[in-house]
């Protein structure tokens, strides 16, 4: 009695390893997988075909020349109102410096009377009440001046002379008193403080100057 081998398992494994190569093996009519993926060359098209270089070259110009001309109209209109705005507080600050200006020329004869009034020698108590009251006004008057930002012109003595601020009436020599400085001082001047800018005289100092030598 004849037996088989029994196939031992190392023959087993053998036998399924090469059931696998073989059907993995490429047929005769078949190409590699890596074959069958890449593109024929008659299949690759030109990106350019059935579209005309020169005339996308031309419209991305047209739309960028389009790009510069909105941004510089935005720019234009920002500067265009920063400038408004700039000559409307330009403006707001003239006239209100104008309408001060206006009152303290209103004022400034009055304030004169009230210096006048307070150069007189009071004879009585009566007088000197009165003359108190009168020196109350004056400062309450001028206060207020000063708070609108009225500056007052009283150089003193021997301070030079400054054409605009000071006006000559006569020339007097004193002693003490430096060439083309102040000897006296007949009525105070008023001046308006501008804002970054020289100070806007209403009304300048009537002084007497001394000489120049």
């Amino acid at each position: 009695m004849f037996w088989k081998k029994k196939p031992s398992s190392g023959d087993s494994r053998k036998s399924e390893n090469e059931r696998k190569t073989k059907d993995r093996s490429v047929q005769p009519n078949e190409q590699p997988l890596d074959d069958r993926e890449m593109p024929r060359p008659e299949d690759v098209h030109d990106i350019s075909d059935g579209f005309d270089v020169d005339q996308l070259v031309a419209r991305v110009s047209e739309l960028e020349q389009a790009v510069d001309s909105e941004r510089n109209k935005g720019l234009r209109l920002m500067a265009d109102f920063q400038n408004y705005q700039q000559r409307a507080y330009r403006n707001e600050i003239a006239a209100k410096q104008q309408g001060i200006a206006t009152v303290v020329q209103s004022l400034v004869p009055v304030l004169d009377h009230f210096d006048m009034a307070l150069k007189q020698t009071a004879t009585t108590p009566g007088a000197e009440q009165v003359m108190e009251g009168v020196k109350v006004i004056r400062e309450e008057v001028l206060k207020v001046l000063l708070q609108h930002g009225v500056k007052l012109i009283n150089p003193a003595v021997n301070e030079e002379f400054t054409p605009g601020r000071h006006e000559a009436l006569m020339l007097r020599a004193a002693e003490g008193v430096s060439p083309n400085c102040i000897v006296e001082v007949f009525q105070p001047g008023y001046a308006l403080a501008m804002p970054n800018a020289e100070d806007r005289v209403i009304r300048a100092a009537k002084v007497v100057v001394a000489p120049i030598e």
